[in-house]
């Protein structure tokens, strides 16, 4: 097999755990999720993957389209709702169960939610947090002890640009989560680091995967207008990233090519957060 991806040879045969694995696309469409990308990737590097999605069905279409692509994948997915310590714990049993170790945690799942600090309900402040910020913490709690067992292990933790400037939209809940991911990934790294384990995370800006591309074919001209104002970006680089972006950036820090990278936070942006006019994503 010939791939079309960059190679780490140091990663075959490693087991990777990634929540958010699922997405919904258009039918036909060639665009992928930053969990399903980085599963599409990490498999071409021969890691076994073992995903999670809150919809079963999002997760097997994303597992149909690694089969397809890389008959060779070795991909198992389970539906499972990060915000219960229950389900986190039934989805390390299973990749336990099934192979003994896990290599890789990719903490993915997260979504947004509009806000301003002083009309957010708590009740949603308070599911944006558990959501985007809990969820890093039931992972890792669980998967930590394994990985100190192993004397290694690598964790990647997804943030966003939110956590790093505001971007023009009021969405205060999830840029507050994103930020203490931020927060939790490098005093973990630290933490962790004469254990043998990594810990760093990855903060992209405006990317254009399914979600945006469901917006612009959406019957509601509300989605429709969001899409349109993601994608009139200013990004210095002149176009959005995708999917892939992120995810050659997980699988790096997989890798031990970044074998003395721990508690950073690496930043996939095309330059947007250093930009001085403002954008608009999520």
């Amino acid at each position: 097999m010939t791939s079309r991806f960059p190679i780490y040879p140091d990663l075959r045969g490693k087991v990777a755990l990634i929540t958010g694995i699922g997405q919904v696309g258009i039918p036909n469409s060639q665009t992928w999720g930053n969990g399903a990308a980085t599963a599409r990737i990490l498999s071409y590097n021969g890691v076994k993957i073992f995903g999670c999605d809150l919809n079963l069905s999002t997760a097997e279409y994303t597992q149909k389209r690694l089969l397809e692509d890389n008959p060779e994948a070795v991909c198992d997915v389970m539906t499972a709702d990060l915000t219960k310590m229950s389900d986190v714990e039934k989805f390390v049993q299973a990749v336990l169960e099934k192979h003994q170790r896990i290599d890789i945690l990719y903490n993915n799942v997260g979504a947004t939610l509009p806000g301003d600090p002083g009309s957010m309900s708590e009740e949603l402040w308070q599911k944006q947090i558990d959501l985007n910020l809990n969820s890093v913490f039931r992972c890792c709690r669980l998967v930590l002890p394994v990985m100190e067992k192993q004397g290694s292990g690598s964790i990647i933790n997804n943030a966003s640009i939110t956590a790093l400037r505001y971007i023009g939209k009021p969405q205060i809940g999830y840029a507050t989560a994103k930020a203490a991911v931020i927060r939790y990934t490098k005093s973990t790294g630290v933490m962790y680091a004469s254990k043998g384990i990594k810990v760093n995370c990855v903060v992209p800006g405006l990317m254009y995967t399914p979600l945006v591309e469901n917006m612009e074919h959406s019957d509601k001209e509300e989605d429709r207008e969001v899409a349109r104002r993601i994608t009139q970006h200013n990004v210095p680089m002149g176009y959005m990233g995708s999917a892939f972006d992120v995810a050659n950036a997980v699988v790096f820090l997989s890798s031990d090519a970044a074998r003395y990278v721990t508690s950073h936070e690496l930043v996939v942006d095309g330059g947007i957060t250093e930009s001085t006019g403002t954008g608009f994503g999520l």
